[in-house]
């Protein structure tokens, strides 16, 4: 099983400014955290300069591609038969990104295939029982 899951993806930086910005980003999914997906963002497109990374929960991304789903810092929904959006929340302000729905759904089927949903508690005590096994050694 592979340790991490990364899927570079191109997304589409909506902004206030004219024309949306194409943008290099990085889904990652780390079975030893089965729950979490992370998205990183390269720090040209930061305030600060600095590299963005947000996390949050697998289930949202994959029901985030059916309907509106979030409530909090992160929000997915569908735009039109082959586009996601995402919205980030901060004290900052809201950063949007737009992607494709098939990269997505590509990512989610890793994912999948590395921790099946519902097995998400299972693999966290594998991980917990070699952390502890090989700790012990």
């Amino acid at each position: 099983m592979p340790s991490v899951i990364d899927h570079a993806v191109q997304v589409r930086l909506i902004a206030t400014a004219p024309g949306p910005h194409a943008v290099p980003a990085v889904l990652q999914y780390r079975p030893a955290d089965p729950l979490a997906v992370r998205m990183s963002f390269p720090p040209e497109i930061s305030l600060d300069g600095s590299a963005v990374d947000w996390a949050f929960a697998r289930e949202l991304l994959d029901e985030g591609l059916r309907g509106p789903a979030g409530r909090g810092d992160v929000r997915i929904r569908p735009y039109g038969p082959d586009r996601t959006v995402m919205e980030f929340h901060a004290d900052e302000g809201v950063a949007m990104v737009q992607m494709k729905t098939a990269e997505l759904r590509l990512f989610l089927e890793r994912s999948y295939a590395a921790v099946p949903a519902g097995q998400e508690q299972t693999q966290r005590a594998v991980e917990r029982g070699l952390t502890e096994l090989f700790g012990a050694a």
